[in-house]
């Protein structure tokens, strides 16, 4: 195979091509596409009509041990999240995916199943060039910061949903079991060594601070964090596989889309978070999560 490597955006995202996706990669290819991720923190591919639920999974093993599809949500196949948004569910906030839980995961493997004829992109921001672009003052001051990340619905946001009563259905079954966990907001990437924001919407609150003041810090970093400059935007086509680094990346839909819009997320199971300092993730409630991912030998 002769990959290619072509950037999509200044510092986030590159598209691959040259390469039939699937669980029978060559080791060299495999290493080229995590290298290409490392570097890139989400890399596309197109025209890979040929997987299906079974290959996509098959490649995603060649990443890493994969988790299930989900803490709450099921899942088909056991690791497969199937997101569809034909029931109107709206997932329109920067995230980075399952940081309620202590260990989220390394990577995602994301795959169009079906689209709406227009509309319905992703972002993704780059949380690397983020923190390296913060001034220094406040990156020292991250660096010494916890955040405390849940799964606990926030019922504000139901209110103002277009089916209010859908979404409280689909908050019963999200926060079935609340997990809770304190992360560092900025983390030591176990790879690259580079440091990280880790924030997202499942940050809800800076470690011993108020309320008030807490509110405005993340809603500062984040306001950074997805400046136009850190981010790359996806148009689907038939075919599209995304995969992007979790410990480097945050992302959202474009809910700006009419119609069905469907795809398949696996994902590779991760470590737990180390801050600057040293410091690990601490779970403050719903326990190690370890029919979700793997615990660590």
């Amino acid at each position: 195979m002769s990959l290619t490597i072509t950037p999509v955006a200044g510092r986030i995202g590159a598209e691959i091509s040259g390469v039939r996706l699937g669980g029978d990669l060559p080791a060299d290819v495999v290493a080229r596409i995590r290298q290409a991720l490392l570097a890139h923190k989400v890399v596309f591919f197109r025209g890979q009509d040929h997987l299906d639920e079974q290959s996509q999974i098959a490649f995603a093993g060649l990443l890493g041990e994969l988790t299930t599809g989900h803490p709450t949500l099921p899942s088909l196949d056991g690791h497969i999240l199937d997101l569809d948004y034909r029931s109107g569910q709206k997932v329109d906030r920067w995230h980075t995916d399952v940081t309620f839980v202590e260990r989220p995961p390394l990577a995602s493997v994301l795959r169009a199943i079906e689209l709406p004829p227009a509309g319905g992109d992703t972002l993704w921001a780059n949380t690397v060039t983020a923190y390296e672009t913060l001034p220094e003052a406040l990156r020292t001051l991250l660096d010494g910061l916890r955040a405390v990340h849940t799964n606990q619905f926030d019922y504000a946001r139901i209110a103002t949903s277009d089916d209010p009563e859908q979404a409280r259905r689909h908050a019963e079954v999200f926060a079935s079991t609340v997990y809770e966990t304190e992360h560092p907001v900025v983390r030591v990437h176990p790879e690259t060594g580079e440091r990280s924001i880790l924030l997202g919407d499942f940050a809800r609150r800076i470690a011993g601070y108020p309320r008030a003041l807490s509110d405005s810090l993340i809603r500062l970093v984040q306001d950074h964090v997805t400046q136009v400059e850190n981010t790359v935007r996806w148009r689907w086509a038939p075919g599209d596989v995304a995969v992007w680094d979790n410990r480097a990346t945050q992302h959202r839909v474009v809910h700006d889309f009419a119609g069905p819009r469907r795809l398949h997320r696996v994902t590779v199971a991760g470590d737990v978070p180390v801050g600057v300092d040293g410091g690990r993730s601490v779970i403050l409630a719903g326990g190690e999560a370890a029919e979700y991912s793997p615990l660590a030998a």
